[in-house]
């Protein structure tokens, strides 16, 4: 009937089973002296996953029932509530972690804000459990990373979900007077290999070009947008989310105000910007005005409750693939544009402003920057 094949786990009409004995001193809390269900699975590895869980969730339990049970030699010193409190910590469990994080945080964030929240917890919980935040152990959190090593995840990306869930442990940690929780943080993910991680090439002079003209001949929607972005390295986010309203052209230097709205935030406070329009860009600015019927410059891809840049970024790049070098995508345009900049000779303070990207130093902090005219003119010398 049964197999012993690991510790804790045995084998039953192909189905692995948990086996754990109660121990003597907390038998009175159990109605049995051993502890035993299925797991579900006929696979050796998955049922030694879920086991490592499960110890860990009864030492937990184990030792808390323990310290309950025993006689606190500094109960005595402190009033009963304060007492109660020691032995009795409130922690909430991760799934109300992740609704109390997003309720306070979540204000004005894109759905990939709460998308990105929503899917590793929900991960985490599938393979740990939806127990208190501080029950979690640090082998755990290591299991938690190995299995996203399983699923193919890259080291970036698991290190960006480790990041999600230490915002709503912390937080949630600070905001219910709970000790720092670490089982999160400081996770070991390997050496950075930067060389082994494939980096976004950028898009040469000539297939800029060549995209335009493309763009030019179809004059759509989604054409519109890539022209807008080929020519001002705009994020593809920053220009979905824009606005008629934005964008300004009875003037003697075209551009875009770049500011954050209800429906799309921007990346940083750098990202705030004057965007000037010139060659093709500004070409896509005039025609997209003129065909959107909504306050929106590209209703397709926003609206006034979100921002499409995901799906956006998924059309944009299948159209774009076949028509670009290998490895090239939209956001390509975006480093091509920086490099344009430098061909110039652009001063890099004057590349990070129009870019949006950091500008450091304390005397950036001075003045009103620059004005329209100067961004305008190595904008100009960008497209000769």
């Amino acid at each position: 009937m049964v197999d012993q094949k690991h510790p804790y786990i045995f084998i039953k009409r192909n189905v692995f089973y948990f086996s754990r004995r109660i121990p003597n001193d907390l038998k009175s809390h159990y109605n049995r002296n051993r502890i035993v269900f299925s797991l579900r699975t006929k696979s050796l590895k998955s049922a030694q996953a879920q086991t490592i869980s499960l110890i860990a969730k009864l030492d937990q339990e184990w030792l808390m029932l323990r310290w309950r049970s025993s006689k606190n030699l500094f109960n005595r010193f402190l009033l009963d509530c304060a007492a109660t409190d020691i032995t009795n910590p409130p922690a909430p469990t991760l799934s109300e972690a992740k609704k109390l994080y997003l309720q306070v945080k979540g204000a004005g964030r894109s759905i990939a804000f709460f998308q990105s929240a929503d899917r590793f917890v929900d991960y985490t919980i599938k393979l740990l459990g939806d127990r208190p935040i501080n029950t979690y152990s640090r082998m755990e959190a290591n299991q938690l990373r190995d299995a996203l090593f399983d699923k193919g995840m890259r080291r970036a990306s698991i290190s960006r979900n480790f990041g999600i869930i230490r915002a709503i442990v912390n937080f949630t940690s600070r905001e219910h007077g709970l000790s720092d929780i670490t089982s999160f943080s400081g996770i070991y993910l390997g050496e950075d290999d930067t060389q082994s991680e494939s980096k976004r090439l950028p898009i040469s002079l000539k297939h800029i070009r060549r995209v335009q003209i493309m763009c030019e001949d179809l004059d759509d929607e989604p054409r519109w947008l890539i022209a807008l972005i080929s020519d001002t390295g705009m994020r593809l986010s920053e220009a979905t989310g824009l606005l008629k309203a934005d964008v300004i052209l009875d003037s003697k230097h075209p551009h875009i105000n770049l500011k954050i709205h209800s429906w799309r935030r921007l990346k940083t406070k750098s990202s705030e910007r004057i965007v000037p329009l010139v060659g093709t860009s500004l070409w896509a600015a005039k025609r997209a005005i003129e065909c959107s019927e909504s306050d929106f410059l590209f209703p397709r891809y926003c609206n006034e409750k979100v921002c499409k840049s995901n799906s956006a970024s998924a059309a944009l790049n299948k159209w774009l693939s076949p028509r670009v070098p290998s490895g090239c995508v939209i956001h390509s345009f975006r480093h091509s544009f920086r490099d344009r900049l430098r061909a110039v000779e652009c001063p890099p303070d004057i590349i990070d402003r129009i870019g949006g990207w950091a500008v450091g130093g304390v005397g950036e902090g001075y003045g009103s920057g620059y004005p329209v005219s100067v961004l305008y003119k190595w904008m100009e010398a960008i497209d000769r």
